[in-house]
């Protein structure tokens, strides 16, 4: 005998009630059949039987509210459901009779039948026929097949089963709702993506993150445009060199933020070595490294910025050029991303993010009269490590950030 209980039905959901029996006592279930379904208040789903044999006790009747590990119904899997016997016609003991006609057609319905001449021959009362499950397209055996079905718009008529019968299955309502394979996909990792998680998963173990933002004037990148962003060289200059450029100077001032965990010791690191985080397509992402970043104009800042990047398209970056990282900044992550809060690259305690650049109507004083013009802000942020830092004092780097990206002289820098 197998014990059929209500199994566990996710997390919180501690008991369920019984909507329907697919199966009565005495029929024969298969393996994984579906053979009953639960509603609870966050899902319905129609349970399958654990093993195959014969539905020999149900415990618990539609509408009664179970708990799971309940038993709900036993199945004897050593047995087999009896067939269902055809209804003949009783046999009569009789005296031998002389031969007589072919016998007329029996009558449709019991009560057309002529009586019985006796006790004996009696007929016993006509068993109805066991229900016989079409395998026409259509037959919804399930509430929750019939609410996939309803909700997608799609008719029962034109979906064939692939259950018994033809009944149709929970996934061939699926299949027809989405007009396509439903069965999950198995997608290896990459080695860049596998090892950018257990990069990041070790931070996030290692590392008590922690992350503000704040909302910074943006006037400098329409100053850019009016000059045009390009260097004297030539070189393409974008919003994340320039704020790249203000993160790197303000750092003078908040030099902790500048350092690496060796063990039990923090490394202060008098040289600023610049990480720039780039996405590589379905490969997880890189960071290569402007090695002694302090110091340097927007124009040598881009030309060196343009030079790893066209290292990281052509796949021909060295280990320097990805070693020896103390400070990391990662740039818009698409034109309408507001903020980012990135995972801090071991072993360092700081990451500068920035937003895309957004038009905003802001309020300015002309003669002291306040007025709304249509403006440019950013939004930065910082991911931070609380064993060296705290919000105030991050919050007090971001703003510092903005002062300086609010003086830059771009002419000279460029």
């Amino acid at each position: 005998m197998a014990d059929v209980t209500l199994p566990s039905l996710g997390e919180s959901v501690t008991e369920g009630i019984i909507t329907r029996w697919f199966k009565s006592v005495g029929d024969q279930v298969a393996r994984d059949e579906p053979l009953f379904e639960i509603s609870t208040d966050k899902v319905d789903s129609e349970m399958p039987s654990p093993a195959a044999g014969v539905l020999t006790e149900i415990l618990a009747q539609e509408g009664d509210t179970v708990e799971t590990g309940s038993r709900v119904a036993v199945i004897d899997e050593g047995a087999t459901a009896a067939p269902t016997a055809s209804v003949a016609a009783p046999v009569v003991p009789t005296t031998p009779a002389p031969p007589t006609p072919p016998p007329v057609a029996a009558p449709t319905t019991p009560t057309e039948a002529p009586a019985p001449d006796g006790p004996a021959s009696r007929a016993p009362a006509p068993v109805p026929p066991a229900p016989v499950v079409s395998e026409r397209p259509g037959l919804v055996t399930s509430p929750v097949v019939r609410r996939i079905l309803t909700d997608g718009g799609v008719d029962p008529a034109t979906v064939r089963g692939s259950g018994p019968g033809g009944a149709i299955t929970r996934r061939d309502a699926e299949r027809a709702v989405a007009n396509g394979p439903t069965d999950d996909l198995v997608v290896p990792l990459s080695n860049g993506l596998r090892r950018m998680g257990q990069h990041m998963a070790l931070s996030a173990q290692t590392t008590p993150h922690g992350f503000v933002a704040i909302e910074v004037d943006g006037t400098v990148f329409a100053d850019l445009d009016r000059r045009g962003r390009v260097t004297r060289d030539g070189v393409p200059i974008t919003d994340e060199m320039v704020v790249g450029l203000a993160a790197v100077r303000a750092l003078g001032e908040f030099e902790f933020l500048n350092a690496t965990f060796a063990g039990d010791e923090l490394v202060v690191h008098r040289t600023v070595n610049l990480g720039y985080m780039r996405e590589v397509h379905r490969d997880g992402m890189l960071v290569p490294v402007v090695h002694a970043a302090a110091g340097l104009t927007l124009r040598a800042l881009a030309r060196r910025l343009h030079e790893l990047g066209e290292r990281v398209e052509s796949r021909q970056l060295t280990s320097d050029d990805l070693l020896g990282g103390t400070f990391t900044f990662v740039g818009p992550t698409g034109s309408r991303a507001l903020w980012s809060a990135p995972i801090i690259i071991q072993p360092q305690v700081a990451v500068v993010s920035m937003g895309a650049v957004r038009q905003v109507p802001v309020v300015r004083e002309v003669d002291g009269v306040p007025r709304v013009e249509v403006g440019s802000q950013v939004i930065l942020g910082l991911s931070f490590d609380h064993r060296v830092c705290e919000p105030f004092t991050a919050t007090a780097y971001l703003e510092r950030v903005g002062e300086l990206l609010a003086g830059l002289d771009l002419e000279s820098e460029r």
